[in-house]
């Protein structure tokens, strides 16, 4: 028993170390790609660009009908892989297909006449091989194959990363360039994930209609279909409502601020994946190690309030002298304002895995539908009056509802108090950074000061504790 202990342990520690690598990898790849365009197109064309994407990331994560997580968590509970890649596959290639089938018939009528419409269809190829190799990584997902999946994420990124600082040296970047770079970027990831799957996993990959398991399939993931059509939306409306009622130059204003806000949240993006497989399996069994799992959200509040800080800090001093005061100062109210999310988010992605874990999908749902209530309603009423800000500020409040209705559902005694954390911990770093900023004027003062306040803050009000250590070994030990 000590034995596979100690296997579970390593594997743990070598899956989280193997996804740290590959987000770090990726979202300095992505960076790189975002940092080229938002500095060698103007604004109107970097808007274009974002609102185009936000609109085809919607389409496609609606066109999964759930089953992407479902897939995961059905191969990590012991379902026959290949049977449900077989499934999985069949159902992306049909759904996207005909997407892109009508897509292509509008361009009848839009094509020539409409510049936003004609990078949609362009840009639409390049997500729709993406789209493609989705099944490849969820299965690696599902089988705890992380270093696969890393190996299946990067090569996109890379291409485009590449492509694009060689026409940046080259003086070439230009908006048709730019789409050349995506398309090929992400026909190279599709042909990639085939590859290695097919020779990594020892997986017969296989494309056979199952009527009766495409149906339990798709019977299990409905209710977190609506979760996902609700997601969709709420994941780049904002975008959207931005680029249509106000102007392409305010979100590539906004969609700068956000990129950087996402990439802030690496730390959970590493833990995420990890979470799935491990809760499924965790709540197979009747000790749910509820003081291990407080201790979890202890420390992934921690992380975030002080990323929240750091964002806060560094924010107009470093973009301001990367992009030449395009998006520095303008989104310094914007990136504080979603800087506030980062803890909510961590907390809300903890209870859902939760939930996720125990089948608890129709709840899940409804939270999704609430959450997607307030955000719209808040977006239609504050972003003309306030613009970017009112953006953010509609999903900060969208954040914090499904918090709280998270937190009612709860079924878990232990667990009720899990909010606590995320009380003390920002208010850690609020008072850390205003204190700061009171103290010191040179931003690189700052910087040193408020991680001198933030930590003893911790101790004091006991987020950090001298059995932590022992604890964090513990959590290691699953």
């Amino acid at each position: 028993m000590v034995d596979e202990w100690q296997d579970m342990k390593k594997k743990l520690i070598q899956n989280l170390s193997i996804n740290v690598v590959q987000l770090i990898v990726n979202q300095l790849l992505g960076l790189g790609i975002f940092y080229v365009l938002s500095t060698g197109l103007d604004k109107n064309s970097f808007g274009q660009i974002n609102l185009v994407l936000a609109i085809l990331l919607s389409v496609f994560n609606i066109l999964s009908f759930g089953m992407d997580q479902m897939v995961v968590k059905k191969i990590a509970a012991g379902s026959d892989t290949s049977s449900v890649l077989s499934i999985y596959l069949v159902h992306v290639l049909i759904s996207g297909l005909i997407f892109y089938g009508l897509l292509f018939a509008g361009s009848v009528f839009f094509h020539n006449k409409n510049e936003l419409y004609s990078l949609l269809l362009l840009i639409g190829i390049g997500k729709l091989m993406i789209f493609f190799s989705t099944p490849f990584k969820q299965a690696a997902n599902g089988l705890e194959r992380f270093r696969l999946i890393a190996y299946m994420s990067v090569i996109s990124n890379l291409v485009r990363c590449s492509g694009l600082i060689i026409l940046g040296v080259l003086h070439d970047l230009s908006l048709h360039n730019v789409i050349i770079i995506f398309i090929a970027g992400d026909v190279i990831e599709l042909l990639f994930c085939v590859f290695l799957f097919y020779r990594s996993a020892n997986i017969k990959i296989t494309l056979k209609w199952n009527g009766a398991g495409y149906k339990n399939l798709l019977l299990e993931s409905l209710p977190q279909t609506g979760v996902v059509l609700i997601t969709s939306a709420l994941a780049r409306f904002d975008w959207i409502f931005i680029g249509f009622m106000v102007s392409a130059i305010k979100l590539a204003e906004y969609s700068f601020a956000y990129k950087i806000f996402e990439i802030s949240t690496l730390p959970l993006l590493a833990i995420a994946p990890l979470l799935i497989p491990r809760f499924t399996k965790l709540f197979q069994t009747e000790d749910i190690r509820a003081g291990e799992l407080k201790f979890l959200v202890r420390i992934e509040m921690i992380v975030a309030a002080f990323t929240g800080l750091l964002l806060n800090i560094c924010w107009s001093p470093v973009i301001d002298a990367v992009t030449a005061g395009k998006y520095g100062l303008i989104n310094v109210k914007t990136v504080f304002i979603l800087s506030l999310c980062l803890p909510v988010l961590y907390l809300n992605n903890f209870l859902w895995t939760i939930y996720f874990a125990q089948g608890r999908l129709k709840m899940i749902l409804a939270s999704f539908i609430l959450t997607f209530m307030v955000n719209v309603l808040g977006d239609i009423l504050l972003i003309p009056f306030f613009k970017n800000e009112g953006a953010a500020f509609a999903f900060l409040a969208s954040c914090i509802v499904q918090t709280i209705y998270y937190l009612k559902q709860g079924t878990i005694p232990e667990l009720r108090s899990v909010w606590l954390p995320l009380i003390v911990c920002t208010l850690c770093a609020l008072i850390s950074g205003v204190l700061s900023r009171a103290l010191f004027h040179n931003s690189w003062l700052i910087l040193p000061a408020v991680i001198l306040l933030y930590f003893p803050l911790l101790f004091a009000s006991a987020q950090l504790r001298r059995s932590d250590s022992k604890a964090l070994k513990k959590l290691f030990s699953w």
